[in-house]
């Protein structure tokens, strides 16, 4: 009996005790681990798609490099504004590369990477309307994307059921109406109204409010993933160190 119970004691251990390539397997599902990101792809020249459908642009460049400093593998995921924070945290996606303004309001929810761009609002506008600033468009049809900074800037200024203030899904559409007569103007990130009036100089001008306050672009992610964010921030700081970040912007900027 003594040898009988010696025996099954082993092999109850032996059971309970993962195997080496058990943990092997582990520990290379830990490493292959692929990020979903989420980008709207409707925002040049921070990230767009070509006509192959690739997604492109200064942001996807960049965090590509970030990833790549940090060895860690991703995937982006053309994910529309609306409902994209709500995709990342039901988990539907674990990072969000989108042109996304860190606010305090947002940080009630959300967690952001290091700020790694400045931006600032612009109006892009027809040149024969002789604006200051953002006060001045309160008789003139004002596009912006829906729940963007630009958005809110110009609830504060005119109220949210203000009827000359337009909006849209993507910042492509706005300046498609912009572009057929339909608006006067387009209050957005000074990145893509600085392309989209470069491109279209002959018609449009920009206008600067110095009133408005400078924001910052971060990476979100859901609140708990402190070791992600971590490694991001890392990452962040590797790429402007090593003047990778430097010849990205000058690319697109």
């Amino acid at each position: 009996m003594k040898f009988k119970f010696i025996y099954l004691s082993l092999f109850f251990l032996l059971s309970a005790c993962p195997g080496k390539k058990e943990v092997e397997n582990n520990d290379i599902e830990k490493k292959e681990r692929t990020y979903m990101v989420a980008t709207d792809a409707t925002y040049a020249p921070f990230e767009f798609q070509t006509g192959s459908q690739e997604i492109v642009g200064f942001e996807i460049e960049l965090f590509k490099e970030i990833a790549k400093a940090e060895g860690l593998s991703i995937q982006f995921l053309n994910t529309p504004w609306e409902g994209i924070f709500t995709q990342l945290l039901n988990g539907d996606r674990d990072i969000v590369v989108s042109a996304v303004t860190i606010t305090e309001e947002r940080k009630k929810t959300l967690a952001f990477s290091d700020p790694y761009f400045e931006a600032k609002q612009l109006i892009a506008v027809n040149k024969n309307i002789n604006i200051k600033n953002l006060s001045d468009l309160k008789n003139f049809k004002t596009a912006v994307q829906t729940a963007t900074t630009g958005d809110e800037i110009l609830q504060k200024i005119f109220g949210k059921s203000h009827g000359n203030l337009k909006r849209f899904e993507s910042i492509p559409l706005a300046l498609k109406e912009l572009e057929n007569g339909s608006v006067d103007a387009v209050v957005a990130d000074n990145g893509v109204v600085m392309n989209y009036v470069k491109n279209n100089s002959q018609k449009f001008k920009l206008v600067e409010d110095d009133t408005v306050q400078k924001e910052y672009y971060g990476f979100a992610f859901r609140p708990g993933d402190k070791e992600l964010i971590e490694k991001i921030n890392q990452g962040i700081k590797k790429v402007k160190d090593n003047g990778v970040y430097q010849q990205i912007y000058k690319k697109y900027f």
